[in-house]
């Protein structure tokens, strides 16, 4: 006969108190929540494509992407190998105003706006 307690099959083991702090949400996740909830996250990505399209930023990328196509042949490259190539390169050359004005914008709301 085996003493103590024996863990059930059925039942999952109880969470201890680190684990249930794992389930709150950090700040980064609030704000992101409260950037959907208000429509602003769709605002400012609008933003972001409007102005990365004036600065010829998305044009840009869409060279790299094409030279990277023809370099290792069309039929040889995945969405996958782009994303892998291109987003360092993309997220380097944002243009230093662009990130500015996004930050801005990201401020005045969090001043605006309640994380509660």
């Amino acid at each position: 006969m085996v003493c103590g307690r024996r863990a059930s099959i059925n039942r999952p083991p109880t969470p201890s108190a680190e684990e249930d702090r794992e389930k709150e949400p950090s700040l980064g996740e609030i704000i992101n929540i409260k950037l959907v909830e208000s429509g602003e996250k769709e605002k400012l990505m609008e933003l972001l494509r409007e102005r990365l399209v004036e600065c010829g930023w998305r044009d840009e990328m869409k060279a790299l992407c094409r030279a990277y196509a023809r370099k290792k042949g069309r039929n040889n490259v995945t969405v996958d190998d782009l994303i892998h190539v291109i987003t360092p390169k993309g997220r380097a050359s944002v243009p230093d105003s662009v990130k500015a004005e996004l930050l801005q914008r990201i401020r005045s709301f969090l001043m605006s706006t309640s994380l509660r």
